[in-house]
């Protein structure tokens, strides 16, 4: 049994698909369907049932993406270890959507002039989706906004951002000198839709200060979010860091006077992974961060 039959075996698995799987690979279907079929007479009984539409795995299929899984992880770690240089290498980094494109450019860069050896591959994902990467193996380190629940990653808090009330030009609210969080209890609301941990900030912010929120629409993107409030559709809270490179005239940013709603930023990794000296200059170069407009 080779690792790159359990690579192949495992994207097969991913796709549920054949044609998918060998153009992610970048081979020839009948070259994975030949793999595949090399190490199901090598197990002695088949690891997908084929079905119409896809392909499903079999309980020994079920078991044996529990085990490549460990094996490629070993591998991997083990790779990185006897090659760890502390200048080359890679990092696979994951954010979430509404840190990804504000905060990942200028790190990225700034770390790739100091290490131009290194490769940093990124991934913007939802939260769930970032820490299931991290505890497989997929991802390195994620940077997403806390709270998260998981059991065997380690996260590092590294900075407070405040949230933004965001208003159409025309909304009677920017009449105030001070805005209150209970002055917006009536407002309807547009947010992200339920996947995004920034909605959760914002509705335990207001729930913990007996204001329930209501949204009228939700979005996948934050620049969504911005344009809808442009367009009088509700109100909303940006990000400090959305909130300092938006630079049109077409909505209004206020602080809320009081308790501020607030969310923080955090880097998350797995402690039973091997970690790199790059990775942990990487971590370092994390912890430099200031939020942003501050």
């Amino acid at each position: 049994m080779e690792l790159d039959q359990l690579r192949y075996f495992l994207r097969v698995a991913e796709f549920s698909n054949f044609t998918r799987a060998a153009e992610s690979l970048m081979i020839s279907q009948s070259a994975l369907s030949r793999s595949i079929q090399r190490l199901e007479e090598e197990l002695g009984q088949p690891v997908f049932e084929r079905q119409a539409r896809a392909l499903k795995l079999t309980d020994a299929g079920t078991l044996l993406r529990q085990r490549a899984q460990q094996v490629l992880a070993l591998a991997d770690d083990m790779l990185a270890e006897i090659t760890d240089d502390g200048q080359s290498g890679r990092i696979r980094v994951g954010a979430i959507p509404t840190i990804a494109p504000y905060l990942l450019p200028d790190v990225l860069r700034g770390f790739s002039t100091e290490f131009p050896q290194a490769r940093l591959l990124v991934q913007e994902q939802t939260t769930d989706v970032l820490l299931k990467g991290c505890t497989d193996g997929e991802i390195d380190i994620a940077i997403v906004a806390l709270p998260i629940v998981s059991k065997y990653l380690k996260t590092e808090a590294l900075l407070e951002e405040e949230l933004w009330l965001i208003l159409p030009p025309g909304h009677p609210l920017n009449a105030r000198k001070n805005i209150r969080v209970s002055d917006v209890e009536s407002c309807p609301f547009v947010l992200l839709n339920e996947a995004h941990c920034l909605s959760d900030n914002i509705v335990a912010f207001c729930r913990h200060r007996a204001i329930q929120p209501v949204a009228v629409e939700r979005t996948s993107q934050l620049a969504t979010v911005q344009e809808l409030v442009s367009l009088a559709h509700g109100v909303s809270f940006i990000p400090d860091m959305a909130k300092v490179r938006d630079d049109s005239s077409r909505r209004v940013y206020r602080r809320i006077a009081g308790v501020k709603p607030m969310r923080t930023i955090a880097m998350v990794w797995n402690p039973y992974r091997f970690q790199s000296k790059l990775l942990e200059t990487f971590k370092q170069h994390l912890r430099g961060l200031t939020a942003p407009g501050k």
